[in-house]
């Protein structure tokens, strides 16, 4: 049974700056007013100019005449910019995974602002105090190639055959959300930060190596350069629309079932945003009924407001993806608190 958990925000990639960036220093100028500048993760934009964020901002420019610069990059990659240019803000919004909404929220990069819509959003994929909301609904798994694999693996075990020797392949952990959930999951399921590094050790030997975007590894796995690789369902369901060869699916331990947790794209407004109105109008825009409905049948993820409930064939679908699937909640306070130690173990046990 499909039950509910707290999302995970999530995400990847090299720097991809999508206009000039012209804000600086919290002030505006004329040229400039009518821009909102967004750093997030990777997963919601088309390649093709066909995701989510692109119909969002789009509509969004044609309702209020405020254009959209959008930077992108991976989830940790993102905190890391905004904390770089703190004494010099260049971002109004910033969507990433957790638990790097959280990492940002503990560096003080946020600043409250409950958007409109958000009292539907499930207390778990929301903050207490406002500084950040969940906008699109997410889940952690795994990709691999149908053509070449037509039966997904069912286990992490079965990931260390030597079939799998440089077919396999799963971003950096500490730099992509993705990447992050990977250790997230592993030390779920093996049941603690010991044996799951002890398994990443043994794995290591059929891994391709690091990648600081997830995003990238799809088109690897849908040409059969990879077998296997990390992913989530929302990115991976849509990427699949262009690349046929993808299927989705979640390891289980040897004898366990198959598990996964929520992994939401969470969204806050920079703490001394250039553009602060045009930021909270952008993020009212995001969570409105609209926006969230088109989140499944344009974006292939998972509405975050409880009261919208599509019924659109993508929705379906990715119901059906979920089904006999246990979901966990992760302790986030902890992991936000012991990121680095368990990314250094990583590290150590890989040889990273």
């Amino acid at each position: 049974m499909l039950t509910h958990a707290k999302p995970i925000a999530a995400v990847t990639g090299a720097l991809a700056l999508a206009a000039t960036l012209t804000a600086c220093g919290g002030s505006s100028s004329a040229a400039d007013a009518k821009t909102v500048t967004v750093y997030s993760a990777d997963g919601l934009k088309g390649e093709a100019g066909d995701g989510w964020y692109d119909k969002v901002f789009k509509d969004f420019e044609k309702q209020t005449g405020i254009k959209v610069e959008y930077v992108e990059g991976g989830s940790g990659e993102m905190v890391q910019r905004a904390l770089r240019e703190k004494s010099n803000t260049q971002a109004d919004v910033i969507v990433t995974l957790p638990p790097f909404i959280q990492q940002a929220d503990s560096k003080g990069l946020l600043q409250a602002y409950a958007p409109k819509g958000s009292d539907q959003v499930g207390g778990g994929d929301k903050s207490g105090d406002g500084k950040w909301t969940s906008v699109v609904n997410n889940y952690f798994g795994f990709i691999h190639n149908k053509k070449e694999l037509p039966a997904a693996p069912k286990t992490w075990e079965e990931l260390l055959d030597a079939k799998y020797e440089n077919k396999l392949q799963y971003s950096t952990p500490g730099v992509a959300g993705d990447g992050t959930a990977v250790l997230i999951k592993a030390m779920h399921d093996f049941g603690g930060q010991e044996p799951a590094m002890e398994y990443l050790k043994k794995l290591q030997a059929n891994n391709v190596g690091p990648s600081s975007s997830t995003s990238k590894l799809a088109p690897k796995v849908d040409k059969g350069e990879l077998l296997v690789a990390n992913g989530d369902v929302q990115m991976n369901y849509a990427q699949a629309r262009s690349m046929p060869n993808l299927g989705i699916w979640f390891p289980a331990k040897e004898g366990g079932r198959p598990t996964t947790f929520a992994l939401p794209y969470a969204a806050g407004l920079v703490d001394k945003a250039p553009h602060a109105d045009n930021g909270r109008k952008l993020l009212d825009f995001m969570l409105s009924e609209r926006a969230q409905r088109e989140v499944s049948a344009i974006g292939g993820g998972f509405p975050a407001r409880k009261d919208v409930k599509p019924t659109d064939a993508n929705a379906i679908e990715l119901s059906k993806l979920l089904e006999g699937v246990e979901i966990f909640e992760p302790d986030w306070s902890d992991i936000d608190k012991n990121l680095k130690t368990y990314v250094d173990a990583w590290k150590s046990a890989t040889g990273s």
